[in-house]
């Protein structure tokens, strides 16, 4: 037997509705007179449609990661590319380590998470410190990333 598929045994006592008289007394644990004391009240959200506006958390100026930015490992270079390749991010794409994000190639970061031997090349991928530095002890190179100039009307 699982705990779904237990069933109770006795009916489901309904809540008491209180405003009705009774043991509560007069006002019934409403308080006295006003919205929130009468029946069928419905409290106005004044100034709660201003409050779901804002964002959450951090404030407004932060906007956490961008949603595009994809992790990848020191040892799966290790695992999946040969000693002297280039690693940029169209060969993490034939390869299969990463994939389109809503049809457009993501933004790649090389993270320092275990242990690199063969000389690899690093183009157009963002590099973490402790990365770098596994990259160039093992002989290989990391050309500094450029960020796709953004294509817009300035103001």
């Amino acid at each position: 037997m699982q705990l779904n598929e237990l069933k109770q045994t006795h009916k489901s006592r309904k809540g008491q509705r209180i405003g009705r008289g009774g043991r509560r007394g007069t006002y019934s644990g409403r308080g006295v007179k006003g919205q929130s004391s009468r029946a069928g009240r419905k409290m106005m959200p004044m100034i709660r449609e201003i409050i779901k506006r804002y964002p959450k958390l951090r404030g407004y100026r932060y906007g956490g990661l961008p949603s595009n930015l994809v992790a990848v490992n020191v040892d799966v270079l290790e695992r999946r590319f040969e000693a002297g390749e280039i690693v940029n991010v169209k060969s993490l794409l034939e390869k299969g380590i990463i994939s389109n994000i809503e049809g457009k190639a993501p933004t790649v970061k090389i993270l320092s998470r275990g242990e690199l031997k063969k000389t690899l090349t690093i183009e157009g991928c963002k590099v973490s410190k402790g990365a770098q530095i596994k990259i160039e002890k093992a002989g290989g190179k990391v050309k500094p990333f450029e960020a796709p100039a953004k294509t817009g009307k300035k103001k």
